[in-house]
């Protein structure tokens, strides 16, 4: 699956920069320029890793930290910052980050951190369950309340991501990027269309809906 990553940096040159490395390696990137911006930003997209600068308006990054560790103790951290003293490195793993990197730093290593801190975080699990959803990656089965679904490839592709993103907001283009690659022959709209497929096959015939739409932003699954 692509993996989001939040860069959170208010010098703007070198949020730019970031956000290009990135994207240039695979990763789906949103930035925020400031600490509240920040917050908000985890809360809507549950990104996957965040690049945290400590010097940040509004909200400094030592605080960002430690309120992302309170409601998110899984969401891996990496801070990048010019403060290069050992007790500021120290103090940034104590407030909870998983790694410390300083400015200037070589794009190589920080893309191998971000590698690392991500392989080390997802786990590939055979069985994928939401509330009475299965799927299962070996025998590629899928049931609701026991009973079969039958998919199609491509629906089975969609729902896998949605499932490994369970509780997730995902918007149409990280959809695209996921399970048709970005095809350049392939329009947003195809997302909508699949969706109406998967959540007839999904939901129909349920009280209780498992497919979401989020107004403004893309689909979610959730109990």
């Amino acid at each position: 699956m692509t993996s989001t990553v939040l860069v959170i940096e208010d010098d703007l040159g070198l949020q730019k920069y970031l956000k290009e490395l990135l994207l240039d390696n695979g990763y789906f990137v949103k930035t925020a320029s400031d600490g509240i911006e920040a917050l908000n930003s985890i809360e809507k997209l549950k990104p996957d890793l965040l690049v945290l600068d400590l010097g940040l308006p509004n909200m400094s990054g030592e605080a960002v930290c430690m309120e992302v560790r309170k409601k998110y103790p899984d969401l891996p951290i990496i801070i990048l910052t010019a403060r290069d003293g050992v007790s500021d490195i120290v103090q940034g793993l104590n407030l909870g980050a998983d790694d410390y990197m300083t400015k200037p730093f070589i794009a190589d290593e920080f893309l191998a951190r971000i590698k690392a801190r991500l392989r080390f975080q997802q786990g590939t699990n055979n069985k994928l369950e939401v509330g009475d959803l299965e799927l299962n990656n070996e025998t590629l089965e899928v049931k609701r309340s026991k009973q079969q679904i039958q998919l199609t490839p491509q629906e089975f592709k969609l729902l896998q991501y949605l499932m490994t993103n369970k509780g997730r907001v995902l918007t149409r283009e990280m959809i695209l990027n996921r399970v048709w690659l970005y095809s350049t022959d392939i329009q947003t709209r195809v997302v909508d269309v699949y969706m109406g497929y998967l959540r007839k096959k999904i939901d129909g015939g349920f009280n209780k809906k498992l497919v979401h739409s989020v107004r403004g932003f893309g689909y979610m699954l959730k109990e």
